[in-house]
């Protein structure tokens, strides 16, 4: 690919991520975790979840509540259906995706549709603008053959939300700026996104490896934080001497106070106890 970038950002860290559970005992890896919800506003959290076991995930996630923020579910292999307490049901399989938008509130289940087999993807929380936690639910299927791809010298990129080399993803959202690409690289392709220097970044390898001028190496099940260099104008990524696939994910900033409790992001301790208390009384939605 032919470099277009003036300055591309360097990786200020890297993140192991924390082996985990959740649901009723589903194995998985939460990559972006709680205390880099600030770094990597407007991001929340990031699970990755893999496993050819299927005790590993075979419990699923029964009916639990979300109330302020966006869930988007992208699912590589296996199947997992969806069911809500606002009578939404849907199934999301290898390559297909769903985003929902919690809003004021929702109960819902994600169960697998499999009994053997592998299951693996990812989900990541986006947080809403204060002005819209309390909106109306929404939600997206997004079969595999609806997400727009493109190839170019080496490169193969889905793009799941925002914009990649002239090629509009699923879903756009105004006051986040989301990119959300799924970046498949043959062995020492470069790929340059760019991107606006206050926008926070970060990429999640999960087969091969990626190499960075500066000697960093990001192997797989790795996530890399990149640096919010003034005056950068995007990222570029070079894959190491095996064919690599990663997640690269982007965002503007919301820079408004975060007050979570398990599945409630509000922005005050207040608007999180009304959020129980909606709950307990069966009026979340």
């Amino acid at each position: 690919m032919t470099t277009t970038l003036r300055q591309a950002r360097a990786v200020e860290r890297l993140v192991a991520g924390q082996a985990t559970s959740d649901g009723a005992g589903v194995k998985l890896t939460r990559v972006l975790t709680q205390n880099l919800q600030r770094r990597l506003d407007p991001y929340l959290m990031l699970d990755a979840f893999g496993s050819d076991k299927a005790d590993d995930y075979i419990a699923g996630f029964p009916d639990h509540p979300h109330r302020g923020f966006e869930t988007i579910s992208y699912m590589l292999e296996g199947r997992m259906r969806h069911r809500d307490s606002a009578g939404h049901e849907g199934m999301i399989s290898g390559g297909g995706v769903q985003w929902m938008t919690a809003g004021r509130g929702v109960i819902h289940s994600e169960l697998p549709e499999q009994q053997e087999g592998r299951m693996e993807g990812f989900q990541l929380w986006l947080n809403l603008p204060a002005k819209d936690k309390m909106r109306d639910p929404w939600y997206r299927d997004i079969p595999s053959a609806e997400i727009p791809q493109f190839e170019h010298e080496g490169a193969t990129v889905r793009v799941i939300a925002g914009a990649s080399h002239g090629v509009t993803g699923a879903v756009q959202r105004d006051d986040t700026e989301p990119l959300y690409l799924d970046v498949h690289l043959e062995a020492n392709a470069v790929f340059e996104q760019p991107l606006p220097d206050t926008h926070n970044a970060f990429v999640y390898v999960y087969r091969g490896a990626l190499k960075f001028e500066t000697g960093c190496l990001v192997p797989a099940q790795r996530m890399a934080i990149f640096a919010n260099t003034p005056g950068s104008d995007g990222i570029r990524l070079t894959a190491g001497d095996e064919p690599t696939r990663l997640l690269l994910i982007a965002g503007r900033p919301l820079q408004e106070p975060i007050a979570q409790h398990g599945p409630f992001v509000m922005n005050t301790q207040a608007e999180l106890i009304q959020a129980v208390r909606d709950f307990q009384a069966g009026v979340l939605a």
